[in-house]
């Protein structure tokens, strides 16, 4: 059977047989018999990170240490408001702060500490529901998630590929949408960062402002710091 830590674009976390292509975590969410309980983070640090990393395989639920959580990809990670992790994903992180800092004019890079406070606040609300906001389609980059009639789905060239746990569905045309990735992380894309998607996104050429990850079966469930 599997266990309760895929991640959805909205945020919600789900028991799904297929691992994606990127996990990360929010703390130790579990706890015996590796069933998570009502809290859905323990800290403020959302992070996103490797598969694989220097061979280290650990364990997705150690007792009372911390819960991997796994993403299709880094534009459903994104989405969900975890940013990249700065130690496995060094060069990821630096363009993500770099972008940050160009998307808010700041004199420099932010701390991650920063970085983690702002996007909380635009995670969820008070009653621990998503937050998200209204937008056309057509003023979104690619890599940004969005919620049509109810279902997610990914924004590339001006159209929404219908999202599920094991890739996008053929694209579709759309106009104001529900936008789930948090707002700091849209305008760090449009400032310039470039999410990791997963290839089931690629409908002919190569849109510019996505990275394609994978292209074959789920790696395997090794995990990164």
């Amino acid at each position: 059977m599997p266990l309760q830590n895929r991640v959805m674009p909205g945020g919600e976390i789900v028991d799904h047989a297929s691992r994606g292509l990127m996990m990360g975590n929010r703390g130790c969410l579990h706890g015996q018999g590796r069933s998570l309980g009502v809290s859905r983070w323990r800290s403020k640090l959302w992070i996103c990170c490797l598969l694989e990393f220097k061979g280290v395989q650990r364990d997705p639920m150690p007792p009372g240490r911390w819960t991997a959580l796994f993403f299709l990809d880094e534009a459903t990670a994104l989405s969900a408001g975890h940013r990249p992790c700065g130690y496995c994903r060094r060069p990821d992180y630096l363009a993500f702060t770099q972008a940050w800092r160009a998307a808010r004019q700041l004199p420099q890079r932010p701390l991650a500490p920063e970085m983690d406070a702002a996007l909380h606040a635009e995670r969820t609300d008070r009653s621990r529901r998503k937050l998200s906001y209204r937008a056309h389609v057509a003023e979104l980059p690619d890599g940004v998630m969005v919620r049509l009639d109810g279902e997610p789905g990914l924004v590339i060239g001006g159209l929404v590929r219908p999202w599920s746990c094991r890739g996008y569905g053929p694209p579709v045309q759309a106009g104001p949408a529900e936008v789930l990735t948090p707002p700091s992380i849209v305008a760090a894309i449009v400032a310039g960062y470039r999410p990791l998607v997963h290839h089931s996104a690629l409908a002919g050429d190569r849109p510019p402002g996505i990275r394609i990850q994978g292209g074959g079966q789920d790696p395997p469930a090794r995990a990164g710091a």
